[in-house]
This record gives C-alpha cells, sequence and structure tokens, in this order.
C-alpha cells in the first residue's frame, strides 16, 4: 500500500513536471515559434520523455567590440573637428574685425580726411596679403564651400583691389613727388661722395705716377684654351714689354700632369684667339732617336711670361730659367742660385711653379723661394738679355700661403683664396721702399683655383689662367700723393 502510494507521489510529481515543461515550451513559442522545435513521447510506465531544439544563443562580442572601436574613433574626429572649427571660428572673428578697421582706414583716406604716403599704403597692402594668405589656407581646409569664409575672401580682394587703386590714382601726386624728391636726394649724396673722393689718375700705360692698386674690376672670360677642360694648368697673356705689339696673344697649357709645358701657341689677333684660327705653335719636347726624348728645352710650372719677343720660363725639371726667342727659336738658359725647384715651394693653389716670371713697367723679375728664408717670398731683378740677376728682395710672406703674385711698378703683390668664388689681393712688398703691408682687395673669379697671375703694363690688366679658361682683369689706381708743402 505504501509503495502504491510512493508510486501514486512520484507520478504526481511527474505530471507537474511535465506540465511546467509544456508551459515553458509554449512561452518559447509564443516568443520564438518559429525558431524552437519540439519532439515528445510517454513510454509503458507513463514517462513523458521531450526534446527541445533551442535557436544558437551565442553573443556576437567581436562585433560588438569593433562597433564599440569605431564609436570611439568617431567621438575622437568629432571632438577635433569640433575644436578646428571653434579655432577658425576665433579666427574669423578677429580677422573679421581686422577687416571693419582696414575697410574704415581706406575709407578715411578715400574721402581725404588724412593725409596719407607710401608707408601707408604700404603697411595696408602687407595686413591685405597676410588677410589673403589666411582665407586662402581656410578656403582649402574646407572640403565644401563656407558661406562665411566665401564673403570674407570676397571683401579682402575687394578692399585689396581698392588700396591699389587709390595708390594709382593719386591725384595730387603726393607719392610720386616723394619718390621723385628720394631719388634726387640720392643723388645729391653720391654727387658728395664722389666729389670727396679721389679722382684716379690719367691712364697713362707704361707710367707710375699712381698710388698702386685700389681697384680690380669683374673677370672678363675670353676663350677656354684650345687643348680642352683637362689641361686645367698653363699660363697665358701678351708681350709685357713697353710699346710690344698687342695684337699678338700666347697661350702655353701645361701637360694634364700640371707640370710641364712643351709646346704654346701665338694667335697673330685677339679675332684669331677667340676663333682657334691662324695659330703659330711650337713644340719644346725633341726627339733625336727613336723613342729618346728630350725635354731639356721644356718648361715647368704656369710661371711663364712673354717680354720682347721671348718666353721666359722656369727650365723643367732644374732650378735654371729659360728664354725661347720666338723670332730664333734659340733657346738660353741660365742657374737661379739657391732657388728652390720641383713642387718644394709652390704657390697654394698650383704646384710646380716654384719660380716665377714677371714683368711691369720697370722690366723683368722673378719670384720664387729658397731653403735659407725657409720658403717665404725672395724677388729678384733680373737683366733679361742675360739673365742675371740685378738685385734681390728678401719678404716674409710665406710662399705657400699665396695662391699667385704679381708685379706692378716694382712693387709685388700677392692673391690668397677666400672661396670657391673669390680671390683676395691681401700682401704688397714695395722694392723702392723695403715696405711691406697688408691690404684687401677682392677679385672675383669664374672657376675655383689660379693656376697663373700677370699684369701687362701696356694694357693695366691681369691674365689669369683658372682652371683652363683665359680670364682678364682690369685695374684701377689710386692718384699719386700730394707733395707736402714745405
Amino acid at each position: 500500500m505504501q509503495q502504491k502510494k510512493q508510486r501514486k507521489s512520484e507520478e504526481d510529481s511527474e505530471g507537474k513536471m511535465l506540465r511546467l515543461l509544456l508551459l515553458a515550451v509554449c512561452a518559447l513559442r509564443s516568443d520564438a515559434a518559429s525558431l524552437v522545435n519540439t519532439t515528445g513521447a510517454v513510454d509503458d510506465l507513463g514517462v513523458c520523455h521531450c526534446s527541445v531544439t533551442l535557436p544558437d544563443t551565442t553573443f556576437p562580442a567581436d562585433r560588438l567590440e569593433i562597433l564599440e572601436i569605431s564609436n570611439k574613433d568617431l567621438s575622437v574626429s568629432v571632438k577635433q573637428e569640433i575644436t578646428k572649427i571653434q579655432s577658425y571660428q576665433a579666427t574669423l572673428t578677429g580677422y573679421v574685425q581686422k577687416l571693419q578697421n582696414l575697410t574704415r582706414r581706406v575709407e578715411v583716406i578715400e574721402m581725404g580726411g588724412i593725409s596719407y604716403s607710401q608707408l601707408d599704403f604700404e603697411m595696408l597692402k602687407l595686413e591685405i596679403r597676410e588677410m589673403e594668405s589666411l582665407v586662402i589656407k581656410l578656403r582649402e581646409s574646407f572640403d565644401g564651400s563656407n558661406t562665411l569664409v566665401e564673403a570674407l575672401y570676397v571683401e579682402v580682394h575687394n578692399i585689396s583691389v581698392m588700396v591699389n587703386q587709390l595708390e594709382s590714382y593719386d591725384k595730387n601726386n603726393v607719392l610720386a613727388v616723394r619718390r621723385e624728391i628720394a631719388s634726387l636726394r640720392k643723388k645729391l649724396e653720391d654727387c658728395e661722395k664722389n666729389q670727396n673722393s679721389e679722382v684716379p689718375p690719367p691712364v697713362n700705360y707704361g707710367s707710375c705716377s699712381h698710388g698702386g692698386i685700389v681697384n680690380i674690376s669683374k673677370p672678363f672670360v675670353v676663350q677656354l684654351n684650345w687643348l680642352g677642360f683637362s689641361y686645367r694648368f698653363g699660363g697665358w697673356g701678351k708681350d709685357a714689354f713697353s710699346g710690344a705689339n698687342q695684337d699678338v696673344h700666347w697661350v702655353a697649357p701645361l701637360t694634364t700632369d700640371a707640370r710641364m709645358m712643351n709646346l704654346y701657341r701665338s694667335y697673330p689677333t685677339y679675332d684669331d684667339l677667340l676663333l682657334y684660327k691662324g695659330a703659330t705653335e711650337k713644340v719644346f719636347t725633341r726627339n733625336p732617336s727613336y723613342n729618346n726624348y728630350d725635354y731639356s728645352s721644356c718648361g715647368q710650372g704656369g710661371g711663364v711670361i712673354m717680354f720682347n719677343n721671348s718666353l721666359y720660363y722656369n727650365c723643367y725639371n732644374t732650378r735654371d730659367i729659360c728664354k725661347y726667342n720666338i723670332n730664333t727659336t734659340v733657346v738660353d738658359r741660365r742657374t737661379l742660385q739657391d732657388a728652390t725647384f720641383n713642387n718644394r715651394f709652390s704657390y697654394a693653389s698650383c704646384v710646380w711653379q716654384d719660380i716665377d716670371l714677371a714683368s711691369d713697367e720697370d722690366g723683368l723679375w722673378v719670384i720664387y723661394s729658397t731653403e735659407q728664408n725657409s720658403g717665404n717670398i725672395v724677388i729678384s731683378k733680373l737683366n733679361p738679355l742675360n739673365l742675371t740677376v740685378e738685385k734681390t728682395w728678401v719678404t716674409s710672406q710665406y710662399k705657400l700661403g699665396a695662391t699667385n703674385a704679381f708685379m706692378v711698378c716694382g712693387v709685388l703683390y700677392a692673391t690668397r683664396t677666400l672661396s670657391t668664388r673669390r680671390e683676395e689681393i691681401f700682401y704688397m712688398y714695395d722694392t723702392k721702399t723695403n715696405q711691406e703691408s697688408q691690404i684687401s682687395i677682392i677679385l672675383d673669379k669664374m672657376m675655383e683655383n689660379v693656376q697663373s697671375l700677370s699684369y701687362n703694363p701696356n694694357d693695366h690688366k691681369l691674365y689669369m689662367y683658372n682652371d683652363g679658361y683665359l680670364v682678364t682683369y682690369n685695374l684701377d689706381f689710386k692718384a699719386p700723393p700730394k707733395p707736402v708743402p714745405v
């Protein structure tokens, strides 16, 4: 009996569970009838067996995370754009106020309420240009059009046109008169300066009635040497003897190793030099037998000069001075005692120019160094006929500290490099007074290196061999010093 009661109780419990389950199934069907499938059966013992198929309830957390990130980025971008708009609004407000002030100033000027000057116009135009630049930037920063910015741009443009018209239609000619006054004032100042400055002496070629070099012209490039860019070292010029034929031009490039002068050309006229035609060419290298060359007549370095129809130069691989007569083709030579050679003390910007020949109104000179003088420049006056040394001067200027040197009226002038395009005549030694001093006369260069520099008293020009180019300069001289009254 007790077992029956227990069984009945179990059946009642199972019945209740079944009813609850059916209620739950009905509730699911009412919410998602299309998404739930149910099946059920009762076994022999009266027990109900049900199966319920529910939809996939997995939460899409990854999609929600992406959505949150996108929302955050969008919020940041919106904040940035709001900040930009606030900044533009503040800037526009300030410039609208400036534009209003400018408009009032222009209206006052237009009505003749105040006097105006060129500075007024320049200040107005400067402020307008600044606002135009800002408005253009503002226009570019917006993807689409902005009514406030476009209106501001039109106003700025209009006021700019108005200011330009006011300046051009200056009916009282105030600006024109003031400009004329400024121009006249400048002319008067220049006239006063010229009146107080020294009057340059009249040109008298071959004379030393002046006070030395005061200025040098811009370089004039005559031509590239006929052998081309590779022949960067050499010398050139005209006969420096007083009264010599100035139509003839000579050019003597060195070999590409910057050492040997084994040929030169002489052009009968300046036009022939420009056209590379009509030249007389001399080769100094001799070949007495097969594969046996004689270089004894060749030159060394770019310190060559033409004086009275003869070329003077340092003989190759020696301390001798050679004299080549262009009429007879005879070569004479004499040793320059104690002179260093073979690149012992050359100039700073070129090699193999230990012995540098020069000429001026006083004759023929040689510039060199000795071991006894520790490489400082030595000047010797030469007899052009027999090449003997007539007199010698010893300077305190180190030869390697100069890029080149030349003689004018018995005064040595030395140059040094300031930059790739500028050279300075910085040192002078007067052989008449035995005085040396520092000076500063700037000359421009077409190319970086000065390979040779020589002076011609017949035209007061410097002849420079500048990295293969033939260049000239005009020299200006001071007026001679006034005699002291007794």
